[in-house]
């Protein structure tokens, strides 16, 4: 029997999508162009999951899987020679435990919609990004998102205490943890979770929720070096401790361009050199919302900031966090690069300069636009050559060159897909490269999951 065949017999064919009606997508967020692949195959469980895996697996048929798209190193861009497996059609929310303050969700479902759904449960799942309104459970896991919540409550690694996954075989394997204490054995769903898809497909996880915050605190502010960006941090820390929950820095390029004419409206002067928005969450309101102002006025006696604003509406609210994450004014810059990389807070503003010239050696006309989430350690850049052609080697070199003296990585959250494979070796050793490899060979022997992407496989 054909592949494609058996493929469509066990979707039934209504779920199975030839050439001609996959080219009518897009190849991801990033990537507006027709997707190709040989078919595109939507299972609707875990079983329908197993035999596509066992059939592409006796066929030695590639197969890339996609969640909602928003991956930004290459790591689910099909070839007309693959075929895709999409979660589109596994995006429940399962069970919603109060008592245990779990959640049983499929891959497929969309970050915002289970956000929402536990909040009207009065629960509270905290990964949060930009892209929640797009993004699934399934690619939040394969990729270990972090966002702007990690400061409080750490990666997507954290907050997953178990999981189902399907090997490239076609074996299920079922480790649905609901505790927090399971130290029995190896903890096997950690080797899935940052995968980006190559060790296995993802099919449901045990969330791990939290009460739902009974106060909110923001604020934007405005401060005049990097020194006291570093001091309004760890004032934050030692005197709203446990409840910081956000801490997100815009150099001021970024903030000038997202805040240009037609664009987002500026709640504070243009002219800072670095901006902060930060938040805070808690139990109390009254007593939260003094603290929180307490300790405002005090970084502003003292000059460690020199402007602040406090929305307090929703409406104030989202206004304010869209400047950190809509960034659809530079996006109207092309060719556009988008950079992802951690390395020691001591050490970031030296890098961010060094970053900075060497952009402007190789490109004088060229501009680098920079923010981050900078509590754990996170950067990004956005740097714009200022000419047409492909210069991604060369702006690569830019940012992953000046990286290592700081012993940074180059992916802090998005992962290593195809685009950042030739950096790899900039932030892993050896025996480390070597190691994943031996995972990769030893759970995907034909090498049929996501191809070349994390761990080339030989």
């Amino acid at each position: 029997m054909d592949s494609l065949t058996e493929l469509a017999s066990i979707v039934d064919g209504k779920r199975l999508l030839p050439p001609d009606a996959v080219a009518k997508r897009a190849t991801s967020y990033w990537n507006s162009a027709p997707m190709q692949a040989r078919a595109l195959v939507m299972p609707s469980t875990t079983d329908e999951v197993a035999g596509i895996l066992r059939a592409c697996n006796d066929a030695g048929q590639s197969l890339i899987t996609q969640g909602g798209l928003t991956n930004c190193v290459e790591a689910v861009e099909p070839t007309n020679s693959d075929v895709v497996l999409s979660t589109e059609k596994m995006a429940g929310i399962v069970e919603i435990d109060h008592v245990g303050g779990t959640a049983v969700v499929e891959a497929g479902a969309v970050l915002q919609t289970v956000q929402e759904t536990v909040a009207a449960e009065g629960l509270y799942f905290p990964l949060d990004l930009g892209a929640r309104g797009s993004c699934t459970i399934g690619g939040n896991i394969a990729t270990n998102a972090g966002g702007i919540n990690v400061l409080k409550y750490g990666m997507m690694r954290n907050l997953v205490l178990g999981l189902e996954t399907v090997l490239a075989d076609g074996t299920v394997v079922s480790s649905m943890n609901r505790m927090l204490k399971n130290n029995a054995g190896y903890d096997t769903k950690q080797l899935f979770i940052g995968s980006e898809g190559s060790l296995g497909i993802v099919t449901r996880a045990v969330l791990r929720l939290f009460p739902l915050p009974h106060s909110r605190q923001d604020a934007l502010v405005g401060l005049t070096s990097f020194d006291n960006v570093v001091a309004l941090l760890a004032r934050l820390k030692s005197e709203l401790t446990g409840s910081l929950s956000a801490f997100e820095i815009m150099w001021n390029d970024y903030y000038a361009a997202v805040t240009d004419e037609g664009w987002h409206r500026a709640p504070l002067a243009r002219d800072y050199p670095y901006y902060v928005v930060f938040q805070a969450e808690g139990s109390d309101p009254d007593v939260d919302d003094a603290r929180f102002g307490r300790v405002l006025e005090a970084a502003l006696e003292e000059g460690i900031i020199v402007d602040a604003v406090l929305p307090k509406s929703e409406a104030e609210i989202r206004a304010v966090w869209s400047i950190r994450e809509d960034f659809d004014a530079l996006m109207q810059m092309e060719p556009l690069y988008l950079y992802d990389v951690s390395l020691p807070i001591r050490d970031m503003q030296d890098y961010v300069d060094e970053v900075y010239r060497l952009v402007e050696q190789r490109f004088p006309q060229g501009k680098a636009w920079t923010l981050g989430h900078i509590a754990d350690g996170n950067l990004h850049f956005f740097i714009w050559p200022g000419k047409e052609g492909d210069y991604y080697d060369a702006v690569n070199a830019c940012v992953y060159d000046p990286l290592q003296q700081y012993g940074g990585s180059v992916s802090a959250e998005h992962g290593i897909g195809i685009g950042k494979l030739k950096w790899l070796p900039h932030s892993r050793s050896q025996a480390d490269i070597e190691l994943m490899r031996t995972l990769k060979q030893s759970l995907d022997p034909k090498g049929i999951l996501n191809p070349d992407r994390v761990i080339p496989h030989q």
